[in-house]
């Protein structure tokens, strides 16, 4: 995989900016001229709108290539748009559209994928996949691996949160961890962050920016329109170019510990003594099952159903409370029980049905 293809767009972390949606050619040509006054070369300009609800504004199609084929003779900038069907890359292949994007409502469908894979076989195009709407990382490697197999080499993964119906300060909440594991499984992909899709308002762009770029992410895309709250969709996680400088001015791009030699010896020594704690935490985890099994084989002797929701409901409420004594956010204790919680259901259930799996 050619992880290389990011520097031909200037600075790293690359900085990717633009409308939401390529309105109309005076403001296309506005953010354009304005993103490159502050040293961005990659545009994004959203052609084709993929709408939850029909009867809204669904993107102004090939009328708009044709402005972005005028705006990149005069200014010399590359663009960057999404396509969701094999007509979208004809079109965007015919005007010489810089970098392809496969939106989240995409990537969900493996028969979609495939089919836009097949239609860029033989193109050199840099192709950029959002994360599925849910939180599945098959799903999201299945789409590079089908690229991959059209022999698209110049690959790169945007994070732009995934969809939850739980209460969330998020439009899309992050789970930072499911990139991460991309990451880790797929180290020669270049990640983008979208903070713009992720915090679904504006006021959150830079504090999600920083946490990518802290995370060691690649580059940033940020919906960028010369009067945002005019624009004719998402107008409200969408930035001016003023606040946009603004924004970049004050990130940070932190070193990788690999440049710092000197602590080295520093964090190996509390590296130690996190993995002391983390054994000690198995160890505490592995005597609890040990009970959690001891109460399904008397659940299963005496034909004791297994959930017992006035007992669950009495540790999800006292377990955070505990936590709380120890600095430890109730949410965080919440979803960890959640977990055990799980477990300790599969492991009783395993034992009514005589069944004899690890936990």
């Amino acid at each position: 995989m050619n992880k290389n293809w990011i520097t031909a767009y200037g600075q790293q972390p690359l900085y990717i900016a633009g409308p939401c949606s390529a309105e109309t050619p005076e403001q296309l040509r506005t953010t354009a001229l304005a993103v490159q006054q502050l040293g961005i070369k990659l545009v994004r300009a959203g052609v084709w709108k993929p709408r939850t609800r029909p009867n809204s504004f669904e993107g102004v199609g090939v009328e708009a290539l044709k402005w972005i084929q005028e705006i990149k003779k005069e200014t010399g900038l590359a663009f960057a748009i999404e396509v969701a069907n094999p007509l979208h890359v004809e079109a965007a292949l015919q005007y010489d559209i810089d970098v392809l994007w496969i939106g989240a409502r995409s990537t969900v469908n493996p028969f979609t994928v495939q089919e836009i894979a097949d239609a860029l076989q033989g193109t050199d195009k840099p192709v950029l996949v959002k994360n599925p709407i849910n939180p599945d990382l098959s799903l999201w490697m299945g789409a590079f691996e089908r690229l991959k197999g059209r022999g698209i080499d110049k690959l790169g993964a945007i994070h732009r949160g995934f969809s939850s119906f739980a209460e969330s300060r998020y439009r899309n909440i992050p789970a930072w961890q499911i990139p991460i594991e991309l990451k880790r499984l797929m180290p020669d992909l270049p990640l983008i962050c979208d903070p713009s899709h992720i915090g679904g308002d504006s006021l959150m762009i830079e504090g999600i920016s920083q946490m990518a770029l802290d995370l060691d992410y690649d580059g940033l895309m940020i919906e960028t329109h010369p009067t945002p709250a005019e624009a004719w969709s998402d107008a409200k996680q969408q930035v001016s170019p003023a606040q946009l400088q603004e924004i970049l001015s004050r990130l940070r791009k932190r070193d990788p510990a690999s440049q710092h030699p000197e602590f080295a010896d520093k964090l190996e020594e509390i590296r130690d003594q996190i993995d002391q704690a983390d054994r000690e935490i198995l160890e505490a985890l592995h005597r609890r099952m040990e009970l959690v099994g001891r109460i399904g084989e008397y659940k299963r002797n005496h034909n004791i159903a297994i959930l017992d929701l006035k007992r669950w409901n009495e540790i999800f409420e006292s377990r955070p409370q505990w936590g709380k004594k120890f600095g430890l956010k109730k949410s965080f204790i919440k979803e960890l029980y959640k977990l055990v919680h799980q477990a300790s259901i599969k492991m009783q259930t395993n034992i009514l049905n005589n069944k004899k799996e690890k936990y």
